[in-house]
Protein backbone atom coordinates (compact mmCIF):
# COMPACT_ATOMS: atom_id res chain seq x y z
CA UNK A 1 0.00 0.00 0.00
CA UNK A 2 1.44 3.69 -0.93
CA UNK A 3 2.18 5.98 1.71
CA UNK A 4 0.29 9.06 1.68
CA UNK A 5 0.87 13.01 2.57
CA UNK A 6 -1.90 14.71 4.88
CA UNK A 7 -3.29 16.09 1.17
CA UNK A 8 -4.22 12.41 0.62
CA UNK A 9 -1.87 12.30 -2.50
CA UNK A 10 0.08 9.58 -2.65
CA UNK A 11 4.20 9.83 -1.87
CA UNK A 12 5.80 7.47 -4.45
CA UNK A 13 4.57 6.20 -7.94
CA UNK A 14 2.28 3.17 -8.81
CA UNK A 15 4.55 -0.37 -9.29
CA UNK A 16 5.56 -0.91 -12.39
CA UNK A 17 7.40 2.47 -13.19
CA UNK A 18 3.53 4.32 -14.21
CA UNK A 19 2.69 7.26 -11.90
CA UNK A 20 -1.04 7.54 -10.78
CA UNK A 21 -2.61 10.22 -11.19
CA UNK A 22 -3.11 12.03 -8.03
CA UNK A 23 -5.77 10.71 -5.88
CA UNK A 24 -8.34 13.70 -5.45
CA UNK A 25 -8.58 15.76 -2.07
CA UNK A 26 -10.33 14.75 0.81
CA UNK A 27 -13.85 16.92 1.92
CA UNK A 28 -17.20 16.01 2.39
CA UNK A 29 -18.21 16.00 -1.10
CA UNK A 30 -15.95 12.80 -2.47
CA UNK A 31 -16.70 11.02 0.82
CA UNK A 32 -20.07 10.94 -0.43
CA UNK A 33 -18.88 10.45 -3.82
CA UNK A 34 -17.06 7.52 -2.77
CA UNK A 35 -20.44 5.91 -0.93
CA UNK A 36 -22.45 6.64 -3.91
CA UNK A 37 -19.80 4.66 -6.13
CA UNK A 38 -19.85 1.43 -3.73
CA UNK A 39 -23.99 2.02 -3.60
CA UNK A 40 -24.08 2.06 -8.02
CA UNK A 41 -21.73 -0.81 -7.85
CA UNK A 42 -24.28 -2.65 -5.25
CA UNK A 43 -27.44 -1.78 -7.90
CA UNK A 44 -25.40 -3.48 -10.30
CA UNK A 45 -25.21 -0.13 -12.63
CA UNK A 46 -21.20 -0.31 -12.18
CA UNK A 47 -19.00 -2.90 -12.64
CA UNK A 48 -16.62 -2.79 -9.59
CA UNK A 49 -12.99 -2.04 -8.84
CA UNK A 50 -10.91 -4.72 -10.70
CA UNK A 51 -13.70 -5.06 -13.53
CA UNK A 52 -15.90 -8.40 -12.91
CA UNK A 53 -19.40 -8.72 -13.98
CA UNK A 54 -21.78 -6.21 -12.69
CA UNK A 55 -23.81 -8.32 -9.74
CA UNK A 56 -26.53 -6.68 -8.08
CA UNK A 57 -26.61 -6.79 -4.07
CA UNK A 58 -30.06 -5.19 -2.87
CA UNK A 59 -29.20 -5.36 1.01
CA UNK A 60 -25.59 -4.02 0.63
CA UNK A 61 -26.92 -1.41 -1.93
CA UNK A 62 -29.76 -0.52 0.85
CA UNK A 63 -27.25 -0.04 3.72
CA UNK A 64 -25.42 1.97 1.64
CA UNK A 65 -27.93 4.31 0.81
CA UNK A 66 -29.36 4.54 4.46
CA UNK A 67 -26.08 5.65 5.70
CA UNK A 68 -26.21 8.47 2.99
CA UNK A 69 -29.39 8.99 4.49
CA UNK A 70 -28.10 9.24 7.92
CA UNK A 71 -25.35 11.51 7.50
CA UNK A 72 -28.29 13.65 5.39
CA UNK A 73 -30.01 13.74 8.86
CA UNK A 74 -26.34 14.09 11.48
CA UNK A 75 -24.86 17.12 8.94
CA UNK A 76 -28.27 18.99 8.77
CA UNK A 77 -27.41 23.17 9.19
CA UNK A 78 -23.87 22.12 8.84
CA UNK A 79 -23.36 21.88 4.97
CA UNK A 80 -23.17 24.38 2.21
CA UNK A 81 -25.86 24.72 -0.16
CA UNK A 82 -23.69 22.63 -2.93
CA UNK A 83 -23.72 19.71 -0.51
CA UNK A 84 -26.69 19.57 0.45
CA UNK A 85 -28.03 19.76 -3.14
CA UNK A 86 -25.41 16.82 -3.96
CA UNK A 87 -26.32 14.71 -0.84
CA UNK A 88 -30.31 15.35 -1.62
CA UNK A 89 -30.00 15.00 -5.26
CA UNK A 90 -27.48 11.19 -4.99
CA UNK A 91 -30.30 10.01 -2.06
CA UNK A 92 -33.38 10.62 -4.70
CA UNK A 93 -31.79 8.98 -7.44
CA UNK A 94 -30.17 5.94 -5.45
CA UNK A 95 -33.78 5.56 -4.05
CA UNK A 96 -35.16 5.33 -6.85
CA UNK A 97 -32.86 3.02 -8.69
CA UNK A 98 -33.08 0.29 -5.34
CA UNK A 99 -37.52 0.47 -5.39
CA UNK A 100 -37.15 0.09 -9.55
CA UNK A 101 -34.58 -3.32 -9.10
CA UNK A 102 -36.97 -4.33 -5.96
CA UNK A 103 -40.06 -3.83 -7.65
CA UNK A 104 -38.38 -5.91 -10.64
CA UNK A 105 -37.73 -9.03 -8.09
CA UNK A 106 -33.96 -8.31 -8.12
Amino acid sequence: MEKQDNSGHEASGAKGGQEAPPLPGINFSTFIFSLNSSALVHLGMITAPGGGAKAINLPLAKQTIDILGMLEEKTSGNLTDEEINLLSNMLHDLRMMYVKLKEQGA
